[in-house]
This record gives C-alpha cells, sequence and structure tokens, in this order.
C-alpha cells in the first residue's frame, strides 16, 4: 500500500509509543509497548491507553479503506472485554468488517503473544 509520508503516524500515535506493525486494505496492525508512563496506580496498562490504542487502529484501518485523503471520525467505539497487562507489549488488529460509503463498522482483538487483552468495536463516519 503506497501511502504519503507522515499519514499513519500522528503526534499522539507518538506520544503513547504505538508502532504500526503493517497495514493493508481495511487491516491495521499497531503494537503498544508496556512503559512506565503508560501504567495506571496498579502497575498495569492503563485502560486509556488501551483504549487510544484500539481508536488509532481502527482508525488507520477505516483510512486504509476509503482512502488517507479522506478523514473519518469515530462515532462510537466500545471495549466489549478487557484484560489486565503487566509487562511486555500488545498488538492491536483492527479489521473494517463493513466499509459502507458514509460509514464504516470495524472490530479489533488486542492480544499480548496468543492471549487475548480485549475485544472491541467501532463505527466510524466518512467526513
Amino acid at each position: 500500500m503506497d501511502i504519503p509520508a507522515g499519514l499513519t503516524e500522528s503526534a499522539f500515535f507518538k506520544l503513547l509509543g504505538c508502532r504500526l506493525h503493517s497495514l493493508e486494505t481495511g487491516v491495521a496492525q499497531v503494537a503498544l509497548g508496556l512503559e512506565p508512563q503508560l501504567r495506571n496506580r496498579g502497575g498495569k496498562l492503563h485502560g486509556g491507553a488501551l483504549f487510544s490504542l484500539v481508536d488509532i487502529a481502527m482508525g488507520l484501518a477505516c483510512s486504509s479503506t476509503h482512502g488517507f485523503d479522506q478523514q473519518s471520525a469515530t462515532i462510537e467505539c466500545k471495549i466489549n472485554y478487557i484484560r489486565a497487562v503487566s509487562d511486555g507489549e500488545v498488538m492491536c488488529t483492527a479489521r473494517v468488517i463493513h466499509p459502507g460509503r458514509r460509514t464504516l463498522v470495524v472490530e479489533a482483538d488486542v492480544m499480548q503473544g496468543d492471549k487475548l487483552v480485549a475485544k472491541a468495536q467501532g463505527t466510524f463516519a466518512v467526513l
């Protein structure tokens, strides 16, 4: 996939420490390591960081579907399952399951190795 420079990594993407693993039409994989600044008071991966990872991966999957020349906005994003993460790295794989002209429906799984960390669903509007 040929993507203009700078369109896959926002300032927030970099601030969190995300790493783009792969990007194909309708599918994005984004990794996030558990760094000290991403921990909650209990020492686990903060839920906000996990949610942001999911939203970033879903947004990239949408952009790879409708084109990076268009923008999309999150209408709804919900995490249906979540498990605590104490160390290592997690990988979010987001897939567009309904590529409509005006809205896209996306599913995402966050894995740590072979263990499921989170499952999410989202709806995005093409602007």
